[in-house]
């Protein structure tokens, strides 16, 4: 008969810091990959210790506890799963810190044969690995770092050509190809309120509301209820507002019928910018299943930042792509719904709208 591992002589310290316990379940449950690395569940009964994702039958919930990492389940008392190996999770993730950290003090971004090779790792296992913890390529990351520091350049009142130079950029052409990608206009625009930008807008009538969905010629840049021209105008005060043309109109079209058929999810252009702290949450964001919910504490782990909890909230509320990007699909750990910008109540509807589907996918 296998002993069953007191959980009162699990040492407190080691449970500190945890997610929610219902989370890890919840996850566990799930099988989800997104959590590997950022905490264990220990087998009281069997004394095993394994990641989210191990495929092993799920033992009752009463017999399980969760740990940090395998180092304080070893502590504890429990053994590593052979079947789901979960101490190589732990490298794997104490890997990407490094190589993040590799890629923040770099002057220029790294080739990625040498942040892998400052990780350890072979380069192309190592892509693969990076993009699953962080949600973006070490190439990626390392652009949205450069583009960050740009635009805090911009914004701390330098020239445009010093603002480039302090970024990390050998030269104006690469800063204004990856400033278009991450801030949606040039550096000089971005600075300037969005002078030379021109975005189209329309405000369209949806079962919950007007909605604004505005775009540049890039993209959409602005998705929300309730809003209208004077909005845009105050976002960017010396962009050329235009009413809809046929491609806005398009776009507008199928972003409104997401509230009455949420199963409907169009691969649409976008022009949004963001840290690369942000543009990470996002991404998870847009990664949760339809009728499903996560907890903000869910959303900063599947990053690799389970400290974040804060910050994701915040990233959260920063989302200019309503719908699009999910975040009424965020909830606080104790199931309750939680702060939503255009109000709780078009919180509530969005996710009652999407629960049946959930069903009826599940059992197609």
């Amino acid at each position: 008969m296998t002993k069953m591992l007191n959980p009162e002589a699990v040492p407190e310290i080691l449970t500190r810091s945890m997610p929610d316990p219902d989370a890890c379940w919840a996850a566990f449950l799930r099988r989800d990959r997104g959590f590997d690395g950022r905490f264990v569940g220990a087998v009281r009964t069997t004394g095993i210790y394994c990641k989210p994702s191990c495929a092993a039958r799920h033992p009752k919930r009463e017999n399980m506890i969760f740990l940090p990492d395998a180092d304080a389940a070893r502590a504890a008392g429990f053994r590593a799963c052979l079947r789901c190996r979960p101490d190589e999770v732990g490298r794997d993730r104490l890997a990407v810190e490094m190589a993040r950290a590799f890629i923040a003090e770099a002057e220029t971004p790294p080739p990625l044969e040498a942040v892998a090779a400052h990780a350890g790792y072979a380069p192309h296992h190592f892509h693969r690995l990076f993009k699953r913890e962080t949600g973006l390529t070490p190439a990626a990351y390392a652009r949205s770092l450069r583009a960050e520091r740009l635009k805090s350049a911009l914004g701390e009142g330098r020239s445009v050509t010093q603002a480039i130079y302090e970024a990390g950029y050998n030269a104006p052409s690469r800063a204004y190809a990856d400033a278009e990608k991450h801030l949606g206009m040039t550096p000089s625009a971005w600075k300037d309120g969005g002078r030379d930008v021109v975005i189209r807008h329309k405000v369209v009538a949806t079962g919950l509301g007007p909605m604004l969905v505005a775009a540049t010629g890039r993209g959409l840049c602005r998705i929300s209820f309730d809003e209208g021209e004077s909005d845009l105008r105050r976002r960017f005060p010396k962009a050329e507002i235009l009413p809809a043309d046929a491609r806005l109109e398009g776009l507008a079209t199928q972003v409104a019928r997401l509230i009455d058929d949420p199963a409907h999810a169009p691969d649409l252009p976008l022009d949004v910018c963001g840290t690369a702290f942000q543009q990470a949450i996002w991404a998870a964001l847009r990664a949760i299943p339809l009728g499903e919910t996560r907890s903000y504490g869910e959303i900063a782990a599947a990053i690799g930042r389970p400290g974040a909890v804060r910050a994701a909230g915040t990233a959260c509320g920063e989302n200019a792509l309503a719908v699009l990007i999910p975040c009424h699909r965020v909830l606080r750990s104790d199931g309750s719904l939680g702060g939503y910008a255009y109000g709780t109540e078009r919180k509530q509807a969005l996710l009652e709208r999407e629960r049946p589907l959930r069903s009826f996918l599940d059992g197609a």
